[in-house]
């Protein structure tokens, strides 16, 4: 043990004169980079002036980043030259340089490299800017470079205005609060809705476009400026630069009369017979007069047919026994809503005829709107899809459903509502012949891709990648709250659908849910079901 200890110390000792004794030449010189990121300049202001200097810039002297700025049609505040850059941690940053006349002389897409040493950081006007760099100061590398469009959702620049500012964002979707006339103008404060928050919109007077017509849907591009509230609270506002940055994609308006709100897929015990839907109207409807259909889509490995689904929503398929009712094998099941009538802003069900809350013995449902429910184990869908015990998956591949005008469905109709939960299994195919399940433009999903302009009609066909997530474990009673807030003014949603998970018992109450609960307290928010807006 001793002569062991004696051998690990000399090595320890060679190990240290060895290292003692490399000459300088052997090691590799490091050079600290002479720029520092914007996100890391930023960073350096907390409420008093900032004198830049190498020593206070992690030894940097340089800040280098894309211009967004552009002054060619008038609507961005004069004197600034405004760049970005993603250099730390694929931050996107921005800042403001001061430098008057001279920044007309720079356009977006310049590439620049500016000398901050002896400028000072400072917020004035509102926003956070680097004073006192002379023109001299200012070296344009390159000019066109591409600025990759930043989608941000409007609430997300609300809650943190300085994450933002001086950065170039794309508002996707955006419609205007409240809904354009024709003679109505871009000029002044307009409120966008995204489908997350209302965002003003601001445009010069004097700008080359504040005389163009509001579109009634579009994408906007816009800079992120911010202002003080009467309680001194910073307020963003997008302001766009050029005309071309409202990218129109619709000039209607178009309202979904139905809107899936809720769903169970797994209650507690045996679920065949006890699935369902819970649907909210956003107009009066006659089902007799108007009729309506619902599908759903399980595509578990063992359904057939296999493959993708040649026919859409209509694929339908599935076999069983004769005389047994046999396991979820259809690849969709159909139901028709042709009875009945529900009032606008009001919930209504599609399902199995058990009408039970959670499954076997619990609370009856009966009395609730029941537009259409059969007993789906020992009948088969209406028009296609075989009985099943099951019409919901309860883990592994996607399962869907869909709404759509009228009872007849084809590969070729497309929904006036959907929603899917997970994302595997045959789902799409670009073809061609390009296979899949059909979308619509929802708070979830677009049929044209709204940044390319691309076609997409199907889910999991370029960006219509977004989905739910199944809630484990199972045989728990979950039920899927979706929320959101659809405006039928607008004929948008003006709060997107967010899965919100409650765990029903044998005796929960119908207010679960069709009403807020849990309900809020002083420390944490209700859930609320899926509302409307006027």
């Amino acid at each position: 043990m001793k002569k062991t200890i004696l051998y690990i110390t000399a090595l320890l000792v060679i190990g240290a004169v060895w290292m003692g004794c490399k000459r300088e030449s052997d090691y590799i010189p490091i050079t600290v980079s002479p720029y520092i990121s914007l996100y890391d300049l930023r960073e350096l202001y907390s409420g008093t002036d900032v004198t830049l200097a190498k020593e206070n810039m992690y030894g940097c002297d340089k800040i280098t980043g894309v211009v967004i700025s552009d002054y060619a049609q008038g609507n961005l505040p004069p004197g600034f030259l405004i760049l970005q850059d993603r250099r730390r941690l694929s931050q996107l940053r921005g800042i403001a340089i001061p430098i008057g006349a001279d920044a007309t002389k720079f356009v977006s897409g310049d590439s620049v490299v500016v000398t901050v040493t002896g400028g000072t950081l400072t917020r004035a006007d509102n926003i956070l800017q680097i004073k006192n760099i002379p023109l001299s100061a200012i070296n344009k590398i390159a000019s066109g470079k591409p600025i990759a469009p930043n989608r941000v959702n409007s609430s997300a620049i609300l809650a943190d205005p300085l994450k933002y500012e001086s950065t170039l964002v794309t508002i996707v979707k955006g419609g205007f609060d409240p809904i354009p006339t024709p003679s109505d103008k871009f000029a002044g404060n307009k409120f966008v809705n995204d489908g997350f928050d209302n965002i003003t919109l601001h445009t010069e007077p004097g700008a080359a476009f504040a005389n163009n017509v509001l579109p009634v849907s579009a994408n906007f591009y816009g800079i992120v400026y911010n202002t003080t509230s009467a309680d001194g609270k910073l307020t963003p506002q997008i302001r766009m630069r050029k005309a071309e940055d409202s990218q129109l994609l619709s000039s209607t308006i178009s309202l979904t009369p139905i809107v899936i709100s809720g769903f169970i897929n797994d209650v507690s015990g045996g679920d065949g017979n006890y699935e369902y839907i819970q649907l909210l109207a956003t107009r009066d409807i006659d089902f007799a007069v108007t009729p309506f259909s619902v599908v759903v889509t399980n595509n578990a490995g063992g359904s057939t047919p296999g493959g993708f689904p040649a026919n859409g929503w209509a694929t339908g398929g599935g076999s069983v026994a004769v005389g047994s009712t046999a396991a979820t094998t259809f690849r969709t099941f159909k139901f028709n809503l042709t009875q009945g009538t529900a009032k606008k802003g009001t919930f209504f069900y599609v399902g199995g005829a058990g009408k039970m809350i959670n499954g076997s013995s619990s609370t009856s449902m009966a009395s609730s709107n029941w537009i259409r429910s059969f007993n789906y184990t020992t009948t088969d869908g209406d028009g296609f899809g075989i009985r099943n015990t099951g019409f919901f998956a309860n883990s592994g591949n996607a399962f869907g459903m869909a709404v759509f005008n009228g009872t007849a469905v084809t590969k070729d109709s497309e929904p006036i509502d959907v929603m899917f939960v997970s994302t595997g299994g045959n789902l799409f195919s670009a073809g061609p012949p390009a296979l899949g399940y059909k979308i619509t433009n929802t708070d979830f999903y677009d049929v044209v891709n709204p940044i390319t302009l691309q076609s997409q009609p199907y889910y999991r066909q370029g960006t219509n990648t977004t989905a739910l997530t199944y809630t484990t474990p199972s045989d728990q009673g979950f039920y899927y709250k979706l929320g959101g807030t659809y405006n039928t003014r607008l004929g948008r949603w003006v709060k997107a659908r967010t899965q919100s998970i409650i765990q029903l018992t044998k005796t929960s109450s119908i207010n679960e849910i069709e009403a807020e609960f849990p309900v809020a307290t002083a420390d944490k928010p209700g859930v609320a079901p899926t509302g409307l807006k006027d």
